[in-house]
């Protein structure tokens, strides 16, 4: 498809779940639209949103969590958000893939009492919330999401020690530059689907 569709013709959420491979049926919009109010408000008042964020929730912040979908691999049944804050991109990944059971966590007891209060809110029985502290995290799980919780490096150190193997480990951030880390695979996502460039680094354990 010719990107400049994507620009002229979509709007920052659907064009986001269109790169996905995702189809955003009526509940899911209506839940999506329910997340952003409340980040707008509660979660804005709660500090977990800048007040200069209000005019681009939706394109900042929930299109740009939906854009995690695109590499996550088909089938996978569990996915751990680190360092969830309010809920991103854990929640709206939640809700477009609601066959798939995802674990918020964040060390903050009163961020988790927010998550959780926002879990209900949404009614997603495919959440669970968990107060931890990364590095004291143990198990193994097939797929990692996070939005800049931890420098790239010491990102790449928890993925080692968390990833099943054939896991991935997928980050985003607000980075100016296309970033090159080690051990990382850096994925572009090109400005004509949210109005600017987007990069993810993949972390993939054999």
């Amino acid at each position: 498809m010719d990107p400049g569709y994507f620009l002229f013709h979509v709007k920052p959420l659907e064009a986001a779940a269109r790169l996905s491979g995702l189809t955003l049926d009526a509940s899911m919009r209506r839940k999506l639209e329910r997340y952003i109010a409340w980040l707008g408000d509660e979660g804005m008042t709660a500090g977990g949103i800048g007040p200069a964020e209000a005019e681009r929730l939706e394109s900042r912040h929930i299109a740009d969590s939906l854009l995690f979908a695109s590499q996550i691999p088909a089938g996978s049944t569990e996915v751990w958000d680190l360092g969830s804050g309010v809920g991103l991109p854990g929640i709206p990944l939640a809700i477009v893939l609601p066959d798939t059971d995802f674990t918020l966590l964040d060390r903050s007891g009163r961020r988790g009492n927010l998550l959780r209060r926002v879990v209900r809110i949404l009614d997603l029985a495919n959440c669970e919330v968990r107060n931890a502290e990364i590095e004291h995290l143990e198990g193994e799980i097939g797929v990692i999401v996070t939005r800049a919780t931890l420098p790239p490096e010491q990102m790449a150190l928890v993925g080692e020690s968390l990833l099943a193997p054939g896991g991935v480990a997928i980050m985003g951030g607000s980075w100016r530059r296309r970033p090159e880390h080690l051990g990382w695979e850096t994925v572009e996502i090109p400005r004509e689907v949210l109005d600017h460039t987007i990069w993810l680094l993949i972390m993939r354990r054999e």
